[in-house]
């Protein structure tokens, strides 16, 4: 990975403190590299610390681990507590840990719909009010970047997890609003379809129709995510404090395959409508 960004201002992230979590792979990964090229040190949190491990030795030296289940209110403590041991400081929270499993609506089952939840919601609010009251508040600044889904009329074999994205987009609003005079912004990243490991667990139909059904027609690319926490990390992202910033292609502006069968010719091409030149040409 480059020590050096491609895009922003060299130490543009200096002396920041930045938690990741599931931040061994994936957007994750990708986001706690930019951030490090930044000048910030990074922490990955997750579950499998050689995962992390490894994510953190292709990162460089910028960035170091701590093994935890944000699902458990004592290891969510044990993760921010070590950060402040290490650091002295947490200036920026990524809460990119979620999941779901794919599943037609009519089907989820209690316990799936409450482990979906458990994670996305609960894990989500745990490390946030935790790093906000004891980092983020008594040092008066902060920013919490909160990651959830695109498009937002809804995900088809995953209702459970729109349900629970939703539910963190409304308290990223909330928390903004709490949050705003203590120096604290709060945003939230809905992510489109990304060409990470991630894809590999849903099935083969699904892993094919997924760039199909974005106008931009192509896959989004992890760095591009990692570009987008990068810029609300830095000093302009209080300027969208209480947003949602959707990267997806265009996806969260259409449906269904693109182009629309309906409009689009034998080639899949989408017509152009021939014009009458204008007078006096």
């Amino acid at each position: 990975m480059s020590a050096v960004s491609e895009i922003f201002a060299p130490g543009v992230l200096d002396g920041q403190v930045a938690l990741v979590t599931g931040g061994g792979t994936g957007l994750g990964r990708a986001a706690a590299a930019e951030l490090a090229a930044c000048g910030a040190a990074v922490v990955l949190a997750g579950r499998r610390a050689e995962v992390l491990d490894a994510a953190a030795a292709e990162i460089g030296p910028a960035a170091s681990t701590v093994v935890g289940d944000i699902r458990s209110g004592e290891d969510a403590e044990r993760i921010v507590d070590s950060v402040l041991s290490a650091h002295g400081r947490i200036d920026v929270l990524v809460n990119n840990a979620g999941g779901q499993y794919f599943v037609p609506a009519e089907a989820i089952a209690l316990k799936g719909w409450q482990a979906v939840m458990r994670l996305n919601v609960g894990g989500t609010v745990r490390m946030t009010e935790l790093v906000v009251e004891r980092a983020m508040r008594p040092a008066g600044r902060g920013t919490v970047l909160n990651v959830t889904l695109s498009p937002h009329h809804g995900l088809p074999g995953m209702t459970h997890s729109s349900a629970a994205r939703a539910a963190v987009e409304a308290l990223t609003r909330a928390w903004a609003a709490r949050w705003a005079g203590d120096g604290v912004t709060v945003c939230a990243v809905a992510a489109g379809h990304f060409e990470t490991e991630a894809l590999d667990k849903y099935p083969d139909v699904v892993r094919a129709g997924a760039a199909r059904t974005v106008p931009l027609q192509r896959l989004g690319q992890p760095i591009e995510h990692a570009w987008l926490v990068a810029l609300l990390a830095s000093p302009l992202g209080r300027a969208f404090n209480g947003e949602v910033v959707t990267l997806d292609g265009a996806r969260d502006n259409w449906f269904g395959p693109w182009p629309p069968p309906t409009l689009a010719d034998e080639t899949g091409t989408v017509p152009t409508e021939a014009r009458r030149p204008a007078a006096g040409t």
